[in-house]
């Protein structure tokens, strides 16, 4: 069973904002699929299991980026 969340991440302007933010998020643990909108900057994570706050942040911060909200 998949769990799908969106996050909202600021900051975003190009391409190759979207390609470091997938990388990141990509690579924590038992993420299956992710999907970043420029334009709004939501990311949609699949994983197969929910995943925690901290572990998003720490990976969007990573990237260079804010996690919204």
């Amino acid at each position: 069973m998949s769990t799908t969340q969106i996050y909202r991440v600021t900051g975003m302007t190009c391409g190759h904002c979207v390609a470091a933010v997938e990388q990141e998020v990509g690579g924590i643990a038992d993420v299956s699929d992710i999907a970043v909108d420029l334009a709004s900057g939501n990311v949609t994570v699949t994983s197969s299991r929910p995943l925690t706050t901290d572990e998003i942040t720490a990976a969007v911060d990573e990237a260079g980026f804010e996690l919204a909200g």
